[in-house]
């Protein structure tokens, strides 16, 4: 994984000092907080409903076990010992208080880490596949140019104060798994006839209040274009996008009210000016970049398999687990090993400071050093030798992480909602945990099979709720929460925005209908092997519409 250079260094710990000075004159007064605002959101730092809250950036979702440790070490010191694992590979203290956060980016910088761009209208985390570098289906790793995004990005002086806050994701593979389609710009890396790699474009894609899916404006960018064609696409949004309206300000209104194929032509007359330029990518820098992302030497290990099976036919539970949380490797004899960060019952996305130490003791010892965070809020071992797993396995059931649920009905994604977020409507985390609870006997769970709730407290989204399977949106309604009920949505490579159900649904009868949902599904799906996804996109709403609401209520409306 990419390490810093003495510019880095330099930069970084420049910027936590000027930050240190920043929050001294703030609890002396002499900075009002109209004031400190846009200072503390440059540096990560949020006011939210309770108190105030620091997000860390996690490049493209990739970490090694020093920077988890430190990661803990911040959750046991200065937090209340746990942190918030995102929706965009970064995590979340919530209780720091504002006199620690400086020493907190110190203790971060240490370990080449740190907040910068995790807020504000800027390029935010650039987000990866968090299969990179070792999924079989993968045409190449990503990350190496998520990495050039993130140099080239940070603290740009002509992109630091765009009209809105701006998202890249880069994914390597035909199985979309970093969601590029709902980002303001997504990036498909593929080959052409020739076997040179670029990059399919699409540009306009988001959540929030307006949901759109993105509109691909190349089919083939040659890799050495990337960032010329970046900074064209940029320059379009920085002159035309809406300064005067927060909620058409993204860049997903502009290609909406353009026309991407206008938008197109004027990104293509841009690029034509910075083609030739010093952006364009030698192959020198390329390589330099992608050799710190080289894969581990994955020795042969094919007792694995022998062991595996005797191991699995011993522990129906193990079995269970490997089953659902581990994923083939390109190299047969390892696997990619999924963290569940969704406990039965339990908050999604958090995790100790003991249960981070000790990912980053296995991930040192079995998985290379190497540890990444996904977008769906669980922690991933991408290398992990198949006659390891036992051991893996052991460890992590001895620290509350071996819940075998990875990409099943409990497998929630959920924003922290209104119980920490000042713009919040309602409350997620509760809901979660209920459905949770309501599904967690396994057997129930394999059988309904793959189904991603997602749910946010807010029309901003955070939760993903628009691309979830079953979308959960927490509403404000006469002074009380209420929760909208979106169906078949998908943010793969088929990526489709949920359609809103009917009305909403009281926060004590959130959980009832979800189980209306489902075993409707499971009484009009084809086989076991037909998905919750790929039944709704066979039938439509209504099964669904009926059995909520029933035909008279829907004639009535």
């Amino acid at each position: 994984m990419y390490r810093y250079d003495e510019f880095d260094h330099a930069f970084v710990s420049a910027r936590v000092e000027q930050f240190r000075d920043q929050v001294e004159r703030r609890l002396s007064g002499e900075l009002a907080e109209d004031a400190f605002k846009p200072l503390r959101l440059m540096n990560g730092v949020y006011l939210q409903l309770h108190a105030y809250m620091l997000r860390v950036a996690i490049p493209y979702g990739t970490l090694n076990g020093r920077q988890m440790r430190m990661l803990a070490h911040i959750a046991r010191t200065y937090d209340r010992g746990y942190g918030h694992f995102t929706t965009r590979q970064n995590i979340q203290y919530n209780w720091p208080a504002l006199s620690d956060t400086p020493n907190i980016l110190a203790d971060l910088a240490s370990v080449e880490m740190h907040a910068i761009q995790t807020s504000g209208n800027c390029i935010r985390n650039v987000t990866a596949d968090h299969f990179a570098g070792a999924a079989a289906d993968e045409v190449a790793d990503p990350r190496p140019y998520a990495e050039i995004l993130r140099q080239w990005s940070s603290v740009h002086p002509e992109f630091s104060f765009l009209p809105r806050k701006f998202k890249i994701a880069v994914t390597g593979a035909e199985r979309d798994r970093a969601a590029i389609q709902v980002h303001d710009i997504g990036l498909h890396l593929k080959k052409d006839a020739e076997g040179r790699i670029g990059f399919a474009v699409y540009v306009g894609g988001g959540q929030g209040r307006t949901p759109m899916i993105a509109k691909k404006i190349r089919d083939f960018l040659p890799e050495e274009d990337l960032l010329s064609y970046t900074t064209a696409i940029m320059r379009v949004y920085n002159l035309h996008g809406r300064r005067d309206n927060k909620y058409k300000a993204r860049i997903k209104i502009l290609v909406h009210e353009t026309g991407a194929e206008v938008l197109a032509g004027q990104v293509e007359q841009e690029f034509l000016q910075l083609k030739n330029t010093e952006l364009k990518l030698p192959d020198s820098d390329i390589a330099a970049i992608s050799a710190y992302f080289a894969p581990p030497a994955l020795a042969e290990r094919p007792e694995g398999w022998a062991n595996l099976a005797s191991w699995k036919k011993a522990d129906p539970d193990f079995a269970r687990w490997v089953q659902q949380n581990v994923a083939p490797h390109k190299n047969p004899d390892y696997g990619m090993v999924t963290i569940s960060l969704k406990p039965i019952g339990g908050i999604p996305g958090d995790a100790t400071d003991v249960q981070m130490e000790a990912v980053a003791e296995i991930a040192e010892e079995y998985a290379f050093d190497e540890i990444r965070i996904s977008h769906e809020q669980n922690i991933i071992l991408p290398h992990v030798a198949l006659a390891d797993l036992e051991a893996v396995y052991r460890g992590l059931v001895a620290t509350g992480l071996a819940t075998a649920n990875a990409g099943l009905i409990t497998d929630i994604i959920a924003c922290p909602g209104l119980d920490y977020c000042a713009l919040a409507n309602a409350r997620s985390i509760p809901v979660a945990q209920e459905i949770s609870t309501r599904f967690g006997d396994p057997e129930r769970q394999a059988d309904i099979g793959e189904l991603k709730i997602k749910i946010s407290g807010c029309i901003n989204a955070c939760g993903h709720h628009h691309v979830g399977h079953i979308g959960l949106l927490g509403v404000e309604k006469k002074g009380a929460e209420l929760y909208q009920i979106t169906l078949g949505g998908s943010g793969d490579e088929t990526t489709s925005i949920g359609e809103i159900i009917g009305r909403g649904f009281e926060p004590e009868k959130v959980t009832d209908a979800v189980e209306t949902i489902v075993d409707t599904y499971l009484g009009l799906r084809l086989s076991k092997e037909e998905t919750f996804l790929a039944a709704y996109r066979r039938v439509g709403p209504q099964p669904f519409k009926d059995a909520l609401y029933g035909a008279k209520e829907q004639e009535a409306a």
